[in-house]
């Protein structure tokens, strides 16, 4: 049995798909095939779903140029476009028999919550604030949603938006006042073996040069270069395996 494992989506739904198809996992019409329906392979998205990562990605989303994060429209066209999307993973989810899992990311959860409004200088995400132009997550995505799990363990194998210890998944004031949810792998890398898994996969950290594959973890939020992640959680010792896809 093999795992694909995809990092943070950030609306990126097109590369998603092709990851799909090219891994034979869904058919052409967007469809589980049986080797997902069946389980003999299993997806884990690591969260964070909403929210484009730059303006030129709300650019590619809605087709304005340039994307204006304070204007109603623009906000309302990202909203839409993402909430499509959203209904069309879910029916996806819901196809698969369990065999494709999806965790709770930050941002996913700041959009449940309504708080808090998340971004930098340069960008707000503000598309699911009413109260600033945008338009409410339906209620059928929340309660889709709201059943995501922070964290999934196969064969010892851990996946988790963050990191491998509780605190790095709970995304509280805490969370974002403090550097360790960016630096933990670096800082306290052993957390996965104190933890006792004899693997992590993880996202958050934003990765410009690709995957990184340590000994005990793997850093994946790398889907803006096309990169994933294989494994064979049932060997010993676990294979792991970058893929990219091909943009030819």
């Amino acid at each position: 049995m093999r795992v694909v494992a995809i990092g943070d989506l950030h609306a990126n739904f097109p590369a998603l798909w092709r990851i799909l198809k090219a891994e034979g996992l869904a058919d052409a019409s967007l469809k589980p095939t049986p080797d997902l329906r069946f389980g003999s392979a299993k997806v884990v998205l690591l969260g964070d779903l909403v929210h484009p990562k730059t303006p030129r990605d709300y650019e590619r989303l809605t087709g304005l140029a340039p994307f204006d994060p304070e204007d109603p429209f623009h906000l309302r066209l990202a909203a839409k476009a993402e909430i499509r999307e959203l209904f069309r993973l879910k029916t996806f989810q819901e196809a698969a028999g369990g065999n494709l899992v999806i965790l709770l990311g930050n941002h996913d959860e700041a959009v449940l919550k309504g708080e808090p409004i998340l971004g930098n200088r340069h960008l707000k995400h503000l598309e699911f604030h009413p109260e600033k132009g945008g338009l409410p997550l339906p209620e059928a995505l929340k309660t889709w949603m709201e059943r995501f799990p922070k964290e999934w363990v196969l064969s010892g194998v851990h996946f988790a938006h963050v990191g491998p210890v509780p605190w790095l998944q709970e995304y509280d004031d805490l969370f974002y006042a403090q550097s360790e949810p960016k630096t933990w792998w670096f800082r306290t890398p052993d957390y996965v073996e104190r933890m006792g898994y004899r693997y992590g996969v993880y996202g958050h950290v934003p990765l410009r040069e690709g995957i990184l594959l340590k000994e005990r973890f793997a850093l994946i939020d790398a889907l803006d270069l096309g990169e994933y992640l294989e494994l064979f959680p049932e060997e010993d010792p676990l294979a792991v395996r970058i893929k990219r896809l091909s943009y030819a």
